[in-house]
């Protein structure tokens, strides 16, 4: 279970990369806090249900704090503006 959590520190790093070319540098540290957040618990070495649990609260906070950001604080811009 524990690559698992070092392949989602891998995608979420990919896409920190991603928004950082984007030029939307708030998200892209906000997935750069995330990749890191999985890379540590990655290499705790939890139980499997630890695993679970922090996965399942993790899915929660990231739903609501990433639905928060893109429709209060998000942006819409459009062409080169």
């Amino acid at each position: 279970m524990d690559k698992v959590f070092k392949m989602l520190g891998f995608w979420t790093a990919m896409f920190a990369i991603l928004f950082y070319i984007g030029d939307m540098t708030t998200m892209a540290f906000f997935f750069l806090a995330q990749t890191g957040f999985f890379v540590l618990l990655g290499y705790m070495k939890l139980t499997e249900r630890m695993y679970m649990y922090v996965f399942v609260a993790y899915l929660v906070f990231f739903f609501v704090g990433f639905t928060y950001y893109s429709t209060f604080l998000m942006e819409p811009r459009f062409g080169n503006q």
